[in-house]
């Protein structure tokens, strides 16, 4: 008769030494992480989640009394999900949907950049707003892309954020000198997308 028992003490005893080393390994890293600063934090690529995964962000935030300011620099004052949840937070969330919707829809680049213009003021306003944890930039990247704004401008603005302020940046096509500049990059790579299906938005998904 074939000892069971004795097999599965073996693999057990093997898998508790192999974990063993692996906390150790752990706990050595971890010990040398010890700086604590704001994050530039870029989501970029042809996936989608973007604004999703920023959006987590500040619900992380919202769980912690943290306050945090989203400043929308393409889509327009239609209702989303986020949004209406978001509206329940006032002492904490500041949402700003500053852009007219996606520029093919304007098809107006002066009016386009004017609505980059003022959405950056505004998030320069909120960078020096001392009460802000975090700052969500949605869709800046899009907006950097077309040429909207100065790069050179929005970097520098970036740079000058307080020391503990996080701050998220969403958009495909993220610029390579703002991917240098950042301490965490998420490029979300597109496999599959209903669309390409005949799907439409979907509402709880896309809004």
């Amino acid at each position: 008769m074939i000892d069971r028992n004795n097999g599965d003490d073996d693999i057990n005893r093997r898998h508790a030494e192999k974990m063993a080393k692996h906390k150790a390994a752990k706990d050595k890293a971890l010990s040398a992480k010890t700086a604590d600063k704001g994050l530039l934090i870029v989501h970029t690529g042809a996936g989608k989640g973007k604004s999703t995964a920023a959006f987590g962000m500040v619900m992380r935030c919202i769980g912690h009394g943290m306050p945090v300011t989203i400043i929308q620099f393409t889509k327009g004052k239609w209702e989303t999900g986020e949004r209406v949840v978001l509206d329940r937070f006032p002492e904490l969330v500041t949402c700003k949907a500053m852009g007219e919707g996606f520029t093919w829809e304007t098809q107006d680049r002066a009016r386009d950049i004017a609505a980059a213009e003022t959405a950056w003021a505004a998030a320069l306003e909120a960078i020096a707003d001392p009460r802000n944890a975090m700052l969500v930039l949605d869709e800046l990247n899009i907006v950097l892309r077309n040429g909207y704004l100065a790069l050179d401008a929005v970097l520098a603005g970036l740079a000058a954020r307080p020391s503990k302020l996080h701050v998220v940046v969403t958009g495909r096509n993220a610029k390579p000198e703002l991917i240098e500049q950042a301490d965490l990059v998420t490029e979300m790579t597109l496999l599959k997308h209903p669309f390409q299906a005949g799907i439409k938005a979907q509402i709880g998904v896309e809004y």
